[in-house]
């Protein structure tokens, strides 16, 4: 006998809806928000006084989303804290804090604001969807309460989250997403007791999303899509950009090429904290991106991306990061190698001395291979190659390998590996190949201003980052940035 089982009859309608309405492409947007920030106070503030606050920064949300909307934008992502700031401990962000329920409740939070109230964040969030017809991706904070039969439930007796919600382009909540890797710093939040692996369908292509540093870890980031297999990553984030090897831009567009997947990155602006960068990236290169360390003013980047880049004839090809590397000898003896840190990784170096030629660096098991040809070799400007085979173990530890060209800041080799802005070394040709041990690798190529280097490089199938016709400004660093997962040690969360 047939069991007839309603809710699978629904699943497979609403799928057949979406296929039958499917674009081939859809547009983008994302917003860099400049955050108006609570005062810092030892105590909370009540909660129509943080309601206040939201509102203030909601204001200039909502004027990005309408902006998106009028330029076609089909889903708009905005930061990371874009709506009240990081200025907290955990009970001053307590009244900030809604009760975010499971979509699954089917819930237009516009159209229905009592069913959970008190939440007026989600309705103003929601009818800013419902109204401009568009896909609303924000970060608020998510409070459940907990008690003692749970033996993790924080004294206060509630979990407080670091949450990514989604709103349909009826308002609808759609997605919720509680940030599994927290930073050092945000100790008002509770970790999820497991990664959560969040999707959502829609006719322009299957989404999924975190927050900021869970990228840097394979739960939930590399899962999503390895194994959920979306479209497109959305990424609220207030990235502190650190060169030479983790700018905003730089990592994110280099994990969009690395993982072949889009992703739209939304970063708070704040130049005293070094937090800009945002952007629209394909995995064959961005589409859109900004950084700006000049003023404190938010920007709308909007794009158009295709909708299954998989089925894009320009999805890049698999590639064995270390098929190159593995096959050639030594370029060069390590008689000159000599030791640099870049961001506490003790990196070891060689200097590329002529204007041209071949070098080779070495640390434990990773060599990485350089070929290239300056312009002009300036007497005021040291580049080097340089290598990093280890554990991390600052603001969390991960386990890396790197190859890196990069400019030093000054013609004294100890100042290899410090952050550099600008150069004017220009590179007719390089490539830059390693025997890299995993194979998830994140290819960079960061130029003078912090610019990237769209449609200016490649990479080829045998795992080598060329350039044969050289970039269009001076380089600051040409890497591969290489995440060992199987080597991290177990992340503690509480």
């Amino acid at each position: 006998m047939i069991m007839f089982q309603p809710h699978i009859y629904a699943t497979v309608f609403i799928l057949s809806i979406l296929q039958a309405f499917a674009l081939d492409s859809y547009i983008a947007a994302v917003y860099e928000h400049s955050v108006i920030l609570p005062d810092v106070t030892g105590s909370p503030v009540s909660s129509d006084e943080a309601l206040t606050l939201m509102n203030k920064n909601m204001d200039v949300l909502e004027g990005a989303i309408k902006a998106a909307a009028q330029q076609g934008a089909h889903i708009i992502v905005t930061p990371e804290d874009a709506i009240y700031g990081w200025v907290f401990k955990r009970d001053t962000i307590f009244p900030y804090l809604e009760d975010i329920p499971d979509p699954q409740v089917n819930w237009i939070p516009c159209t229905d604001p009592e069913r959970f109230a008190p939440a007026a964040v989600q309705e103003r969030l929601s009818c800013m969807a419902r109204n401009n017809s568009i896909y609303v991706v924000a970060n608020i904070g998510d409070k459940k309460p907990c008690n003692s039969s749970d033996p993790k439930c924080p004294s206060d007796g509630h979990y407080q989250y670091n949450t990514n919600v989604v709103f349909d382009s009826e308002g609808k909540l759609v997605a919720r997403y509680h940030k599994y890797n927290l930073f050092m710093s945000e100790t008002q939040f509770d970790s999820p007791k497991e990664p959560e692996i969040v999707t959502f369908n829609t006719s322009f292509g299957k989404f999924g999303i975190f927050t900021c540093f869970d990228i840097l870890f394979h739960d939930p980031a590399v899962t999503l899509v390895s194994k959920s297999h979306v479209d497109t990553v959305l990424f609220p984030t207030a990235w502190m950009n650190v060169l030479p090897h983790l700018t905003a831009i730089e990592f994110h567009s280099a994990w969009a090429m690395g993982m072949h997947v889009n992703f739209l990155a939304a970063d708070t602006h704040n130049t005293s904290m070094a937090m800009t960068g945002s952007g629209i990236y394909a995995p064959d290169g961005p589409r859109a991106f900004h950084y700006n360390m000049d003023t404190e003013n938010g920007h709308l980047l909007v794009a158009e991306l295709s909708s299954h880049p998989h089925l894009s004839p320009t999805y890049p090809a698999a590639v064995n990061w270390s098929a190159y590397a593995t096959s050639v000898k030594r370029f060069s003896p390590d008689d000159w190698d000599f030791c640099g840190v870049i961001f506490y990784d003790k990196f070891t170096f060689t200097e590329l001395t002529k204007p041209e030629g071949n070098r080779t660096v070495c640390q434990k098991d990773l060599c990485c291979h350089l070929s290239y040809r300056m312009a002009e070799k300036r007497e005021d400007e040291v580049y080097v190659l340089g290598a990093f085979d280890g554990l991390h173990v600052v603001e969390g530890e991960y386990y890396l390998q790197i190859c890196t060209l990069l400019k030093c800041e000054s013609t004294d080799l100890k100042t290899c590996g410090l952050p550099v802005a600008t150069a004017h070394t220009r590179f007719e040709a390089f490539s830059l190949s390693g025997t890299f041990g995993t194979s998830y690798v994140f290819p960079e190529v960061l130029l003078s201003g912090v610019q990237l280097a769209s449609g200016e490089f490649q990479v080829l199938s045998d795992g080598r980052l060329i350039s044969q016709s050289g970039t269009s400004k001076p380089v600051l660093t040409v890497t591969l940035f290489g995440r060992w997962y199987e080597k991290d040690p177990p992340q503690p969360h509480i």
